[in-house]
C-alpha cells in the first residue's frame, strides 16, 4: 500500500512538472505571414488582427499590456499575442521589421517568447516616459523584470531572436544588416515553445502595430555578439 501511494506521489510531481510547460489555453486560429502560421491567439488577438499584402497588424484594446510588476503588486495579462510553436530541440531565428503606431506611454508592438502565464519574455519596441521610442526587454518568471535599452529614433526597427538550443539572444538593427545585441541569456526552455508576436496600449485608449518582413527560420546566428 505505501509502494502504491508513493507511485501516486511521484506520478502527480511529474503531472505537475509536466503542466508547468504546457501553455495556457488560447484561442485555435489560423493566421500566416510570408512562412509563418500562427495557431494560437492569447487574449483573442485573432480577432484584433488583418493581413494584406505581407503586412500583418495588430491591434491593441484599451488598457492592455502584459507585465507582473516584482513586488507582485499589479499582474496584468490582457495584451493580444498570436503565437506560433517552435521546436526548441532545434536552432531557430525569427525576424520581424516591427512599426508601432506611438501614441501613449508604453505603447509597443513586440516579439514573444512564451512558455505559459507566469514564464516569457517580451521583446518590444516602446514609447517611454520622456516619450522617446526604444528598444525594452522583459523577462517573467512569475513576475517581470523591466529592462529599458537603447533609444531608437526611427519609426520602425528589424527585431530579431535567435537560438542554437544553448543560447539564446535578442538583436535589432536598422538595416537588417548591422545587428545590436540587446540580452542574451541560457536557453532553459521546454523542447516546446512558443513565438509570438503582440501590440500593447497599458496607459492609453489603444494602438495598432504592422509587423512585416517577417521569417521563421531553423537556423542561429553564428556570432551571438553580432547577432549575424
Amino acid at each position: 500500500m505505501k509502494n502504491v501511494r508513493f507511485l501516486s506521489l511521484i506520478s502527480l510531481i511529474a503531472l505537475s512538472s509536466c503542466k508547468e510547460f504546457t501553455p495556457d489555453q488560447g484561442e485555435k486560429c489560423s493566421i500566416k505571414i510570408s512562412d509563418i502560421e500562427f495557431t494560437k491567439s492569447l487574449n483573442k488577438a485573432n480577432e484584433t488582427t488583418t493581413v494584406e499584402k505581407e503586412k500583418l497588424v495588430i491591434r491593441s484594446d484599451a488598457k492592455r499590456d502584459n507585465f507582473n510588476e516584482p513586488d507582485g503588486s499589479l499582474s496584468n495579462n490582457t495584451a493580444p499575442v498570436l503565437l506560433t510553436k517552435v521546436d526548441n530541440t532545434k536552432p531557430f531565428t525569427v525576424i520581424s521589421k516591427v512599426t508601432p503606431t506611438f501614441l501613449e506611454t508604453y505603447d509597443a508592438g513586440a516579439l514573444y517568447v512564451y512558455i505559459n502565464s507566469k514564464r516569457w519574455v517580451k521583446y518590444a519596441f516602446e514609447r517611454d516616459e520622456r516619450k522617446l521610442t526604444r528598444i525594452v526587454t522583459v523577462r517573467t518568471i512569475d513576475t517581470s523584470d523591466d529592462n529599458n535599452h537603447d533609444v531608437i529614433d526611427s519609426t520602425s526597427v528589424y527585431m530579431k531572436i535567435s537560438s542554437d538550443v544553448k543560447t539564446i539572444g535578442y538583436y535589432y538593427s536598422l538595416d537588417k544588416e548591422k545587428w545590436q545585441l540587446v540580452r542574451l541569456y541560457k536557453n532553459d526552455y521546454p523542447s516546446e515553445i512558443w513565438i509570438g508576436l503582440s501590440a500593447q496600449s497599458p496607459l492609453g485608449n489603444g494602438t495598432s502595430v504592422t509587423f512585416e518582413d517577417c521569417s521563421l527560420t531553423k537556423i542561429a546566428v553564428k556570432d551571438f555578439r553580432m547577432g549575424i
